[in-house]
């Protein structure tokens, strides 16, 4: 079996990871329009936070429990260490905490409440929302991104049923008397017996109308920090969120032995938007964030911020979050979203996806959207 993966981001390395590491799969070619790892991936980051809690979500974050092991392997596969342990907390009412906490425990996370007291004396730098209370999860960290997309496609280039394929702009895909067909922006065409579509916020422009119209593309700024007190003050602090009067802001901490920043951003930072620009923040999105990191972390310094960007990410408009799709008998596989609950995903829908593409029976994600894909009409030629 020839499987194609397009797209050189976290879920199509991963994916082309387990396909080659599967019986039966003779060539695992993995195609992308930059290089690969691709630096405009959404997933080539700095930082990535892997936490289990998805606050009134006990699927979900039952789901999610299992994220922690699945990044600790590949990293044992790929040999490198790109995943911190950090711990993740999540600051709620004191009745919510204990009702979250129980979903938690019961996922087999550890995790342990705060009290509001033990919020103000552990965490003195962080402004907490009045009254909070919070849910500390142990088995939760940050994930540096770039890093590991490196070392995933090292691991590719290195097996010999592998094939990297950079700079080459997937147009079309189709699929013809049962065999998958890739058109090129320069003319030449690669056929498979399956291809795997994973071009994060570029998918709309691959993929069926029937799918692309129901993809929402967003915006997300994001700041760069370095804490004027210096990194070893931060260093010790775990991923934050549930901050602000709403509850939507976060931080990522500073991670030993990385130059990385913090970073600091929150939902209000995060608007709709009809197509894809630059990834220049816009003033008023970064002076936001200034103005709402400002009242959130004591001795914010603005002179502090040392940048930010905006990146972009798709979401299924009827069931939210990722979304995976097949096309006829399941020539073609398309994963039509990205974003972080895809990056902590990842290791669980890569499986899912590969398992599916050479026939194997599903390992199941826990995410409905993968879980029960949408089956779609033979994808043809226009």
């Amino acid at each position: 079996m020839r499987i194609t993966v397009v797209g050189g981001g976290v879920i199509g390395l991963l994916t082309a990871i387990e396909c080659v590491r599967t019986a039966g799969v003779e060539q695992v070619d993995l195609v992308d329009a930059g290089p690969i790892p691709s630096p405009s991936a959404t997933s080539n980051d700095r930082l990535r936070v892997v936490r289990a809690l998805h606050r009134g979500e006990p699927a979900l974050t039952t789901a999610a429990a299992a994220s922690h092991d699945g990044w600790l392997d590949v990293e044992r596969l790929v040999g490198t260490r790109f995943y911190h342990p950090t711990g993740a907390l999540t600051a709620m009412s004191p009745e919510n905490a204990s009702a979250e906490l129980a979903v938690l425990t019961a996922a087999g996370a550890k995790a342990w409440a705060l009290s509001p007291l033990d919020l103000a004396k552990w965490y003195p730098k962080v402004h907490f929302p009045e009254g909070s209370a919070g849910v500390l999860e142990a088995t939760a960290g940050v994930v540096l991104a770039d890093h590991a997309l490196v070392a995933m496609a090292r691991w590719l280039g290195a097996q010999p049923r592998v094939r990297l394929h950079p700079h080459r702009q997937a147009v079309a895909v189709c699929e013809v008397d049962g065999t998958g067909v890739i058109r090129f922006a320069d003319g030449g065409t690669q056929t498979a017996d399956k291809i795997v579509v994973a071009t994060g916020p570029w998918s709309r422009e691959l993929l069926a109308g029937e799918v692309g119209s129901d993809l929402t593309l967003y915006r997300q700024s994001v700041l760069s920090y370095r804490p004027p007190t210096g990194r070893r003050s931060w260093s010790d602090m775990p991923a934050v969120l549930g901050l602000g009067p709403d509850a939507d802001a976060w931080f990522m901490p500073t991670v030993p032995l990385s130059d990385a920043p913090m970073r600091l951003s929150a939902a209000s930072a995060c608007r709709p938007v009809e197509a894809m620009t630059d990834r220049v923040t816009p003033d008023q999105c970064r002076q936001h964030l200034i103005d709402v990191f400002s009242q959130l972390l004591q001795g914010f310094d603005p002179a502090a911020v040392v940048g930010s960007t905006d990146g972009f990410y798709l979401s299924e408009r009827t069931r939210g979050g990722p979304l995976l799709a097949a096309y006829g008998a399941g020539t073609v596989w398309a994963f039509a979203a990205c974003g972080g609950m895809s990056f902590k995903f990842a290791p669980q829908i890569a499986k899912a996806i590969a398992d599916r593409a050479v026939g194997a029976s599903p390992r199941p994600t826990g995410l409905d959207s993968i879980d029960r894909p949408r089956q779609l009409a033979a994808v043809g030629e226009e």
